[in-house]
C-alpha cells in the first residue's frame, strides 16, 4: 500500500508557507489561503518544503495524514498556479455572458439567471457558449463550478444544458415507433 503522505509537499520560491500553531498559511501571486491541521496529524516547515506526519498509529490519524498532505498540496499548488474549471453550453439559444460582476445566463427559461460571482473566483466567457472559473482555492471553484451547473445539467436524450468540459454525457436512444 502506497502511502501518499510520506511525500513532503515541495514549495516553490514563489511561495512563502508558515505555520502558526495549527495554523498552516501559504502566500503566493495568486493570494492566501489558510488551513487549519487536525490535532491527529503534526505538520512541519523547513528546506522548501511542508512535511506532513501522523500523531499517532490509530485509523483516524492514518487516514488524515493523506488528507492533509492533500490539502497542503492544494493550498502551494493554488496559491502558485490556481485551479481552472471549464463549463460548456449546449442547447439552441443558450448562453451567458459577463457583466460587471454578475453572470447572465440564459438557458431557454422564461427568465434570465443573474448568478453573483464570488470575489474569490474569477468567471470569464471567452465565447457565448464557454464558460470558465477560475481561483487559488480549488475546493471552492469546483463548488462555484457546480452551482452554476445545477442550473440546467445535461439531459441524456438532446445533450442539452450546462456540462464540465471534461465531461462526456450518457446519451439514451429516445422513443421508437
Amino acid at each position: 500500500m502506497s502511502r501518499i503522505g510520506k511525500n513532503p509537499v515541495p514549495v516553490p520560491s514563489d511561495v512563502e508557507v508558515q505555520l502558526s500553531g495549527r495554523t498552516l498559511t501559504a502566500k503566493g501571486g495568486l493570494g492566501t489561503l489558510s488551513l487549519v491541521v487536525s490535532n491527529e496529524v503534526a505538520a512541519r516547515v523547513a528546506d522548501g518544503a511542508v512535511t506532513i506526519v501522523p500523531a499517532n498509529d490509530s485509523k483516524q490519524s492514518r487516514a488524515m495524514w493523506g488528507t492533509t498532505r492533500a490539502l497542503v498540496n492544494n493550498m502551494v499548488v493554488g496559491v502558485s498556479k490556481g485551479f481552472t474549471v471549464g463549463l460548456e453550453i449546449n442547447g439552441v439559444g443558450y448562453r451567458a455572458a459577463v457583466q460587471g460582476n454578475i453572470l447572465n445566463l440564459q438557458l431557454g427559461y422564461s427568465h434570465d439567471i443573474p448568478f453573483p460571482i464570488p470575489g474569490d473566483v474569477k468567471i470569464a466567457c471567452e465565447r457565448p457558449t464557454v464558460i470558465t472559473v477560475r481561483g487559488a482555492d480549488r475546493q471552492r471553484v469546483g463548488q462555484v463550478a457546480a452551482e452554476i451547473r445545477a442550473f440546467r445539467p445535461p439531459e441524456p436524450y438532446k445533450g442539452k444544458g450546462i456540462k464540465y468540459a471534461l465531461e462526456s454525457v450518457r446519451r439514451k436512444e429516445g422513443k421508437k415507433k
